[in-house]
């Protein structure tokens, strides 16, 4: 199996899991909506969430709700079943891009 083949196929899934990783995202912003109204307010006030222009800050309060697991004291199991998979698919989708990387190198420096 040639390197370009390896670095081919990891980067198809990385692509297929950060599209995931988007989608299941959009769809917890829309449940927390419902769920957590105040929440809302601080992470996703308006469409730009996921525009370059957002705000920084906004995206940064969600990333440290869901890292930090304060979801988990919610009332709704859907909610936290949703956060907990958002949660799951950034830490898989970091995984394959350290792998990616890595296979890089790899492949760049044993010459395959």
């Amino acid at each position: 199996m040639s390197g370009d083949a390896i670095i081919v196929a990891i980067f198809f899934v990385l692509s297929v899991n950060i599209l995931r990783y988007f989608s299941s995202l959009r769809v917890l912003l829309c449940m927390m909506r419902e769920a957590n109204p105040l929440l809302y307010q601080q992470v996703a006030r308006g469409n730009n969430f996921f525009a370059p222009q957002g705000d920084i800050s906004k995206q940064k309060r969600l990333y440290h709700y869901i890292r930090s697991q304060e979801y988990l004291h919610h009332h709704d199991e859907a909610f936290i079943a949703k956060c907990n998979k958002v949660r799951h698919l950034f830490v898989l989708s970091v995984g394959l891009s350290a792998a990616l990387v890595a296979t890089l190198f790899f492949v760049a420096f044993s010459g395959m």
